[in-house]
């Protein structure tokens, strides 16, 4: 048994640990020679070449019709010229003619090492997409391996990720070496090279952190319901329990703080604010804008989403924060656009907007109660009844679908009323 090339045993090598076929290269090498050949006996010359599987060696000939008389040299040949390479040519018989396949071994060697280059790029990002796209929102640890521009390039081992300025946290600086924990926020296919993005900023790496280091929180008994951020400065994260017994708040603190400070040393010391979140928008817009104290909440608006916060004087700024930041925050949580606005401390709690309502403002069939709700969330004005949607208004606790339909149906009739007078 013949012995093997040195590059038979490269491509076996590659096949074991790169997974590239070593037929696949074959073949294409063999391609690749068919197609330099075709430049030297014409382009419509039927050319035939193989690869010994086992010692490489390249075997090339050009195949032509034994004819008469030739009128296409690249596709025939006389019987006294085929008689040279084959005594038993015959008249319309193929003959098979030795290509100088001695002259094509640079050739060979030049394509197998262009196509192995190809086929391992191709495999690495092909492995590399395959393996990282379906870890997408998961929690990764690589090493800085080094930096493009502010961008951050991370080493994962199989493959680089970077860690784009806009994703890292502002108030952290990295090293060659470090340790770098991150959230694979996205696997793109788009380019050459699969591109690995990774985040610290994104509010979902703060979730997988609460998920790693808060068992309640993995095995889903508390539930984190809103996130938002200002990377590396502070965050302020909602939280219920499904179990009554167990406090989401006290649960993810830990024991003298010993949950939410492991969290906070990863993010650089970013201050974490826990918000019971409550299904009452009020008290829940009240808790997000902790610490500062709130001595009301108006609900302006319910279809908007709107809403005005009563501080006393001395709250004001805490209720904002400095550039606006408590403020921003709250509202990102809560899905609602507050309003700070200094009141009297005696001020009553929670109480409603002020009526918009005209004197004698009243709707058929609608009683006292529904309108004094409708009130309290900033809809007493029938103009707005009549153009808001019945899904909107049955966002209103108390008020259900056939309430809704008429509400609008009154609001209506009173404006056409309204207009019929004129």
């Amino acid at each position: 048994m013949a012995a093997k090339s040195e590059l038979i045993i490269a491509l076996e090598q590659i096949e074991r640990e790169k997974g590239i076929k070593k037929e696949d290269i074959l073949n294409m090498i063999e391609g690749a020679v068919v197609s330099s050949l075709r430049k030297y006996v014409g382009k419509n010359a039927i050319i035939e070449a193989s690869i010994d599987p086992q010692t490489a060696e390249f075997q090339a000939c050009v195949v032509k019709r034994v004819v008469e008389s030739v009128v296409d040299q690249e596709m025939e040949i006389t019987l006294p010229e085929a008689k040279r390479h084959d005594k038993n040519a015959a008249i319309g018989e193929d003959v098979r003619l030795p290509a100088p396949a001695a002259d094509f071994a640079r050739i060979a060697a030049q394509t197998a090492k262009q196509l192995l280059s190809q086929k391992v790029r191709e495999a690495e990002r092909d492995k590399v997409y395959e393996e990282f796209k379906p870890k997408e929102g998961e929690l990764i640890n690589g090493s800085v391996h080094r930096f493009v521009e502010r961008n951050v390039i991370v080493d994962l081992g199989k493959a680089e990720a970077i860690l784009p300025l806009r994703e890292q946290i502002r108030r952290e600086r990295y090293a060659v070496g470090q340790t770098v924990k991150a959230l694979i926020l996205r696997v793109d296919r788009a380019g050459r090279d699969p591109q690995v993005l990774l985040s610290r900023a994104a509010p979902l790496f703060l979730r997988r952190l609460f998920e790693r280091e808060i068992p309640e929180v993995s095995d889903q008994i508390i539930e984190i319901v809103g996130i938002s951020r200002d990377p590396g400065f502070r965050a302020k994260v909602a939280v219920r329990s499904r179990d009554p017994k167990i406090d989401a708040v006290g649960s993810c603190v830990g024991l003298r703080g010993s949950r939410i400070r492991s969290i906070m040393n990863e993010i650089a010391g970013e201050k974490i604010e826990l918000v019971p979140f409550s299904e009452d928008v009020q008290a829940y817009v009240r808790g997000a804008l902790a610490p500062a104290k709130v001595l009301a909440v108006r609900l302006l608006d319910a279809a908007a989403k709107t809403a005005e916060v009563l501080v006393s004087e001395d709250q004001a700024s805490l209720a904002i924060g400095k550039e606006g930041q408590n403020l921003r925050l709250a509202s990102r949580l809560t899905g609602w656009t507050l309003e700070v606005k200094v009141g009297q401390e005696s001020a009553p709690e929670d109480s409603p907007a002020p009526a918009e309502k005209p004197a004698g403002f009243s709707l058929k069939k609608v009683g006292p109660k529904i309108l004094e709700l409708l009130a309290k969330n900033g809809l007493a004005d029938p103009g707005k009844l009549a153009r808001i949607s019945p899904e909107d208004l049955m966002k209103i606790e108390g008020i259900g679908e056939k309430t809704a339909a008429n509400i609008i149906a009154a609001a209506n009739d009173l404006l056409k009323e309204r207009q019929e007078s004129k």
